[in-house]
């Protein structure tokens, strides 16, 4: 919980920088849901993140996030995780980026992968995302998921 506490202070720290005078950019919330999968088992997930992007000019960005993912199993916890992502601006719609965190409950692990995010409209906006997950002592995951979020 303490690294839970750490997390969401850190975020609340870099969504408060905007308003202090920083570049811009936005921030989102959204509502997910996938499939985690191996070491010979497919599981789904479901799950809420919130993040803030910051823009590096016009064709790059910058962020940062927070979730909370649930593996659709009888007796699993919520599973938060912490991490950012850099990534290129794609036309006028869409956001291809890298990814890189740290995952924290049941199991710590780190993870890296990458996205697509495309807006639907001027505030909604829908992504996929992969990510591989490297959890000692069980074997690596990979979770697909994709999401529909609001952005601000």
């Amino acid at each position: 919980m303490k690294k839970f506490a750490v997390a969401a202070a850190l975020l609340t720290a870099i969504v408060a920088t905007p308003a202090l005078a920083a570049p811009a950019g936005e921030g989102r919330v959204e509502v997910r849901g996938g499939l985690i999968t191996g070491n010979g088992q497919d599981e789904g997930t479901a799950g809420l993140a919130a993040g803030y992007d910051f823009d590096l000019g016009s064709t790059a960005f910058v962020g940062a996030e927070i979730a909370g993912d649930k593996v659709l199993v009888d007796g699993a916890n919520v599973q938060f995780s912490s991490g950012g992502r850099l990534g290129a601006k794609v036309g006028s719609a869409g956001k291809a980026y890298v990814t890189g965190g740290y995952t924290f409950g049941d199991v710590d692990d780190p993870y890296v992968g990458a996205g697509y995010q495309h807006k639907l409209g001027q505030n909604i906006y829908a992504k996929g995302e992969y990510r591989h997950q490297f959890i000692e002592n069980f074997g690596d995951f990979d979770t697909f998921v994709a999401g529909v979020g609001f952005a601000f």
